[in-house]
């Protein structure tokens, strides 16, 4: 007895943090009125020959141009109509980049803009989110890629307190002010400052450099790095 295969992709939702706001890298289609969006993820799909792990660096590397980042498998989607044209399931991957090389990925690939991605829901109760650009407005995603981003909103959020995980958007070096700003941009509300820098220095996740920022707008801060 024969089966049928349904096709398998993988795609990955790369997140930065650019003025104090959570962004998202995506990539522009243009078979919009197949897949249902303008804008989706970056992914492919993965060969029977080549790994979930390799197919997502190939992403990166391809899509994106990046290599190196801390990428985490976030979740499967599977929904019978997920993509109007045939059945594709997707093993989704989440991935946490410095604006400084989003950036340099989207100079080097005109089909890539960066959005920023909002919530209407607080906490980590989930649903979809929404995906906006200063150029294009409000952005029809493609497949179930609004449902995707309200997943790794969620995903973040729940992570904030048991892990390290917001430093990633972090370049090596840093001010307590940065890592606020991330931390503030993901939960989507302003944080206590004294209660903040106070319950993050008490975890050692970072170290102080002994070096201060130059050039700044405000009095120079002390330059922290990732304790590992």
């Amino acid at each position: 007895m024969t089966y049928p295969k349904p096709t398998l992709a993988a795609d990955i939702a790369f997140i930065t943090v650019h003025n104090a706001k959570l962004h998202c890298l995506l990539m522009n289609r243009d078979d919009a009125t197949q897949v249902g969006g303008d804008w989706a993820l970056p992914g492919k799909f993965v060969h029977e020959d080549v790994s979930l792990e390799d197919t997502a660096q190939a992403v990166a590397l391809e899509k994106a141009g990046l290599r190196d980042v801390y990428l985490e498998q976030l979740a499967t989607y599977g929904a019978l109509d997920r993509d109007p044209r045939q059945r594709v399931i997707s093993i989704t991957y989440l991935a946490l980049v410095p604006h400084s090389r989003i950036q340099a990925a989207i100079a080097a690939n005109p089909a890539l803009a960066l959005a920023e991605v909002t919530t209407r829901w607080s906490g980590e109760t989930g649903g979809q989110a929404q995906a906006t650009s200063p150029e294009h407005g409000a952005l029809a995603l493609a497949f179930d890629h609004a449902d995707i981003l309200g997943d790794v909103v969620k995903r973040l959020r729940g992570k904030l307190d048991y892990s390290p995980v917001g430093l990633e958007l972090l370049p090596k070096l840093f001010t307590l002010r940065d890592v606020q700003e991330i931390h503030e941009a993901i939960l989507g509300q302003k944080l206590a400052k004294p209660a903040f820098r106070r319950k993050l220095l008490d975890r050692n996740l970072i170290k102080p450099t002994g070096q201060k920022e130059q050039a700044s707008a405000f009095r120079p801060a002390e330059l922290y790095s990732k304790t590992k």
